[in-house]
């Protein structure tokens, strides 16, 4: 009875924790969805792989678990092959808890479960279709490769590379800073010391604050100092030379679609502080007032300024840098679409971000930092429901956010007013 009720309770988990094998027709994919379980992108803390059975419902709609149960040769040869794969091919190895449990009424068969905890570690597998190593995780009930971002965020995860702008970057070196930009903001920033040189901040032990990471760093033995990824697209003279999506594209259209010539197209360079400034600026200029003295409310901003402001920052500080993608802005007649590369984190739950309910989270810690301290960026998540507040307040319609795989764009819509006119 315990072990019926231990499937029973199973069944009524997360799919994300709990993998059913009604026949287990491929050993690999057990083994796959092992590795997945062990990652544990979602912090979910690990998993069950149960093998000769089935969640379902029954009739009534009650969580019910369907016993196929396992032959003893069969079981003991998933068990080995399973037990020998995660040892010989999966790296680092993987020791899963293996129990039997019964069928009911079935006294020949039995229930196989791998029980498989979290670790510290990113674990690849190479199965025998593949030419080289896979890493493997769960998103909802499947068990998928982690490729490119998500590859990326797992290993940042585990700690087995540093976070994008924490990274130093191996073709710079402490030339590539402009000193005059460099100067301007530390002042701008309250962080500079007339006690201190200018090359004295720029170092691989030396921190700006207790917030950030050294602006530089060596490799190895090596006497050059690297300047880190922050730094370039903070303070370097040209950041386009080091990362070929780090620039800005600002459109207009004459109508509601790409379709219309476009009246005006620029390329916004520099560092990302002089972007994000340009871009605001440019789009202040919508931000302008209609007058309709037959209402209570005459006086109607197309755009609240502080949303467009909220949502450029939030596009460069929260974007993915390893996106050979640009940040664009396009104006058509009825509304601002900001496009910000890179898809939500997985951390963020995509409903409580859309509502501004979301937890804080930052994927360029660095980044969001200092454009804090030179007042861009709002702190402790507060981006979105500004933009939100704003837009409500001014009257215009409800933002919309499109979150997809390698992207975020944000969607302002005019005042009703104005898109009327």
């Amino acid at each position: 009875m315990k072990n019926t009720i231990l499937l029973n309770e199973l069944a009524r988990r997360e799919s994300e924790r709990v993998e059913w094998k009604k026949n287990v027709a491929s050993i690999e994919n057990v083994i796959k969805t092992i590795v997945a379980f062990a990652n544990d992108y979602s912090n979910l803390g690990g998993g069950y792989v149960v093998c000769g059975a089935k969640e379902g419902k029954d009739v009534h709609g009650f969580q019910q678990v369907t016993y196929q149960g396992l032959a003893a040769d069969r079981m003991r040869e998933i068990t080995q092959k399973v037990l020998s794969d995660c040892r010989s091919k999966v790296d680092p190895e993987i020791i899963p808890r293996v129990e039997e449990l019964p069928v009911p009424d079935d006294e020949s068969k039995r229930i196989l479960v791998f029980i498989i905890p979290a670790t510290n570690h990113a674990h690849s597998y190479r199965s025998s279709q593949k030419d080289a190593s896979t890493y493997y995780i769960r998103t909802g009930a499947n068990t998928i490769e982690a490729r490119n971002g998500l590859l990326r965020e797992l290993l940042v995860r585990k700690h087995q590379i540093e976070p994008w702008d924490r990274r130093i970057n191996l073709q710079s070196t402490i030339e590539h800073i402009d000193l005059v930009i460099f100067r301007d903001y530390l002042q701008e920033m309250g962080l500079w010391s007339s006690n201190k040189a200018l090359e004295d901040y720029i170092s691989h032990t030396e921190k700006l604050s207790d917030f950030t990471p050294p602006l530089a760093g060596k490799i190895g033995l090596e006497p050059t100092l690297r300047l880190k990824n922050f730094t370039i697209l903070m303070f370097a003279k040209k950041p386009l030379d080091f990362f070929y999506g780090a620039y800005a594209i600002f459109s207009i259209y004459k109508g509601r679609d790409r379709s219309e010539p476009t009246g005006e197209r620029q390329l916004i360079t520099g560092t990302i502080v002089q972007q994000s400034k340009r871009l605001i600026e440019l789009l202040n200029t919508e931000s302008y007032t209609l007058f309709d003295k037959t209402t209570d409310t005459p006086n109607k901003l197309k755009y609240p300024s502080i949303a467009l402001r909220e949502a450029v920052v939030n596009a460069f500080v929260h974007r993915d840098y390893e996106s050979d993608q640009q940040v664009r802005v396009t104006i058509f007649i009825d509304r601002i679409e900001i496009y910000s590369p890179g898809g939500l984190p997985v951390q963020v739950d995509r409903k409580k971000f859309k509502t501004g309910k979301a937890t804080a989270y930052w994927r360029n810690q660095s980044l969001n930092y200092l454009f804090n301290k030179l007042q861009l960026a709002q702190a402790e998540g507060q981006g979105i429901p500004t933009i939100l507040k704003a837009m409500r307040e001014e009257g215009c319609p409800e933002p919309v956010f499109e979150i997809a795989s390698e992207s975020v764009t944000c969607i302002l819509p005019a005042h009703p007013r104005h898109q009327n006119l």
